[in-house]
């Protein structure tokens, strides 16, 4: 039996092993959904090993790392109106992206879904689950489930409509982060996001990873997000308590001069949020000073 409404989309670059193992999950799911594969110039064979083992996969060689960027390529090849993003290192639970598209069928005002998310092998929930589980944020009566005011991308289901009326992934910020520019977008355009617990996605996170690069664009990203959306004072107070915070070491130097490289751009494109959304993001910048899923570690 399968379910048209939802395309699962999952991004990959030189992680051939863990993405065909992450497709043979998929392919059991019951919704049987469509997938598509961004591959970001992977040079391990992995385009090949996808055409010969998950022919009805479609398939999508860029020819360059777009990193998250190719999401919103294949976003573009989609003809559903949900879209289930995935990495090449998480899969979702039989079950979930049906009742992910019950409640998006439902609730019109609702931009996104993200699920529970478990660590694999041992089955424990991943840190950021209490962060949004405990979301200090207030949304309407009818919301599904605790309002959020960012997501993770490989364990959220979009409405499409709403992805492509604020432009998808800022091209930009490329990869690390890059969900929370796309969060507060959806925010400030009058939608709705929501974490459901009954929705479950699991992560076994994969060792082929450079810890260190991915914090200098994590937290690049993470200062081009605050000047380009958040008001003069809310930016200075966050950037200072970030420069106090982080380590002090060479790629948190690295990853400030990054951002500052940038400022030209970020100053012709800054649209600071509406008081409302700069509320909420006050609020779940309180809430995440202490979670142990925000620290710029590697």
């Amino acid at each position: 039996m399968t379910d048209g409404r939802t395309t699962l989309v999952v991004i990959t670059r030189n992680r051939r092993e863990e993405l065909l193992g992450t497709l043979d999950r998929l392919a059991g799911l019951p919704q049987r959904p469509e997938v598509i594969v961004v591959d970001n110039a992977s040079s391990d064979g992995t385009a090949e090993a996808v055409r010969t083992r998950f022919p009805a996969v479609r398939l999508l060689s860029p020819g360059r790392n777009l990193g998250a960027i190719g999401r919103n390529l294949a976003v573009r090849h989609a003809g559903t109106p949900y879209i289930a993003f995935n990495d090449d290192d998480t899969w979702w639970e039989p079950g979930s992206l049906a009742a992910a598209a019950d409640l998006l069928d439902r609730h019109r005002g609702l931009a996104a879904v993200n699920g529970r998310i478990l660590v694999e092998p041992s089955g424990r929930e991943d840190p950021v689950v209490a962060e949004l589980r405990d979301s200090p944020l207030k949304g309407p009566d009818w919301l599904p489930g605790p309002a959020i005011g960012s997501f993770l991308a490989a364990a959220t289901v979009v409405r499409r409509e709403a992805f492509d009326a604020v432009g998808g992934f800022h091209p930009r910020l490329w990869f690390g982060g890059e969900e929370e520019l796309l969060a507060t977008d959806l925010l400030s355009a009058g939608w709705q996001l929501c974490y459901v617990p009954a929705l479950t996605v699991h992560h076994a996170a994969s060792g082929a990873r450079d810890s260190t690069a991915r914090r200098i664009v994590g937290l690049r990203n993470t200062l081009w997000f605050t000047w380009l959306r958040r008001p003069g004072r809310s930016a200075l107070r966050r950037t200072w308590r970030l420069a106090r915070t982080v380590p002090r070491d060479a790629a948190s130097a690295r990853a400030f001069l990054a951002a500052l490289r940038g400022l030209p751009w970020v100053l012709r494109e800054r649209r600071p949020v509406p008081a409302r959304v700069e509320t909420a993001l006050s609020a779940l910048e309180d809430a995440r000073r202490d979670s142990p899923a925000r620290r710029y570690v590697g």
